[in-house]
């Protein structure tokens, strides 16, 4: 499909917009009126909420490039991780109020500073938000690409108004069992789900395309995080991939858990992952017979 025009892409934001009144944007389905000061699982209301508007060099190489992603980390998320490194903004809402009209405005203040993209991490239950802030910044001369920093589990109807809409996913598969979901992130049928938002990602974009300078323009790339003692299932994540996506997608395979908010002093996620729980995920991912990805290195653990 091609982009949408500025004005379609404003009339998806207000229709968005208008579900915040019984919200059903992710698949939690929690039905409050936002507009009228309720909160469902996401903690927030009818106020986008913004931790930090910034460059961002430390995302993948074709994300960040020379230049930098220019990041809006929004507060607030719809799943609740045990172990989530930033949960003083996606479970504290450490965040400040920020209009439409100012979202526009500092996605064309990180163009001019030189980002690569425009860089929505956790945007779902702001959506309706942000995609009325991108059309109007469309209009005002916004022309890099716009990437959707995403948990994955999301609603294939929500992710299908997107399209023409999000030039890049970037798309995390935490999970292959329900049940470790469910307890670790409080997610419901969170492999269906995630499976079937991958798929629409992939439908609607493909997989990751990069200019001369290795800078994406284009595409999907997912993020896969290696839990300890193989909570993250890595081998069935990998296969799935290969086989009902794509082997050609690109893969980010990520070394950098570390035990933060509730999982400190817990058994199993109460530790870093060991070298070699990594290793074995990296084997996994070439026996799967995937091609394309980035490796992160394993920081060192001070042992």
């Amino acid at each position: 499909m091609s982009a949408k025009t500025p004005d379609q892409i404003i009339a998806v934001g207000e229709q968005l917009l208008a579900r915040l009144t019984a919200c059903d944007l992710c698949p939690h389905e929690c039905g409050v009126d936002r507009t009228a000061g309720e909160t469902g699982q996401c903690g927030v209301g009818d106020t986008a909420l913004v931790a930090s508007c910034n460059l961002h060099h430390g995302e993948e190489p074709p994300i960040s490039g020379t230049r930098g992603s220019g990041t809006i980390f929004f507060s607030g998320c719809s799943l609740c991780c045990l172990y989530c490194q930033n949960y003083p903004i996606s479970q504290q809402l450490v965040g400040s109020p920020m209009t439409i009209e100012e979202l526009a405005d500092n996605m064309l203040a990180l163009q001019k500073r030189g980002a690569h993209n425009i860089n929505l991490v956790t945007p779902d239950h702001f959506m309706g938000h942000i995609v009325t802030a991108i059309g109007r910044a469309r209009q005002a001369g916004l022309t890099i690409p716009i990437l959707s920093n995403c948990s994955g589990w999301q609603k294939t109807d929500i992710l299908r108004l997107l399209e023409g809409i999000i030039d890049i996913y970037l798309v995390d598969m935490r999970y292959a069992d329900d049940e470790i979901a469910r307890n670790c992130s409080e997610a419901i049928r969170y492999k269906e789900v995630n499976r079937a938002a991958v798929k629409e990602m992939y439908r609607q974009i493909g997989n990751l395309v990069m200019d001369e300078h290795g800078i994406a323009t284009r595409g999907m790339l997912v993020r896969h995080l290696v839990l300890p003692e193989g909570n993250s299932g890595s081998e069935e994540v990998f296969h799935f991939l290969a086989r009902e996506v794509s082997p050609k997608v690109y893969v980010s395979l990520m070394s950098q858990y570390f035990p933060a908010y509730k999982a400190v002093g817990r058994d199993v996620f109460g530790r870093r992952i060991t070298p070699a729980e990594f290793d074995k995920a990296v084997e996994m991912f070439y026996t799967a017979g995937l091609e394309n990805g980035f490796i992160q290195e394993m920081e060192p653990t001070g042992a």
